[in-house]
């Protein structure tokens, strides 16, 4: 195949007498020498401060009472309860109810759940 005759359909080459492009320079730090991390922050971790008294949280009565709404409650317990109530004698009955639970929980009680149901 041959070049067209016509110079205006000719491609255009790069020309070498442009100036490079605006580069990238490093900027040497404003003062004293570059930091890991900033000041303050510790390099090495800390202890935990926050050390409980090695109890644990086993059981939830969680109430919500929605504006000009209906209260429901709910009881949970690591032992596998479970509940939900909704209205306001329902809900009173279950926080009795709750609060009867704490005393005869396998888990506060030592007593597994396969010896209470042996027992009963």
């Amino acid at each position: 195949m041959t070049a067209p005759a016509d110079p205006t359909l000719k491609s255009l080459t790069d020309t070498i007498d442009q100036a490079p492009a605006a580069g990238l320079r490093s900027v040497p730090p404003a003062v004293g020498v570059p930091k890991g991390v900033a000041e303050g922050v510790p390099t090495a971790p800390l202890p935990d401060q926050q050390q409980g008294d090695g109890r644990t949280p086993i059981g939830w009565l969680t109430i919500r009472v929605p504006r000009r709404g209906t209260p429901t409650a709910t009881s949970w317990c690591a032992c596998g309860r479970d509940l939900f109530a909704s209205g306001h004698a329902k809900v009173l009955a279950l926080s009795e109810d709750h609060t009867a639970h704490r005393d005869a929980c396998p888990l506060r009680t030592g007593t597994t759940i396969s010896e209470g149901r042996a027992a009963a």
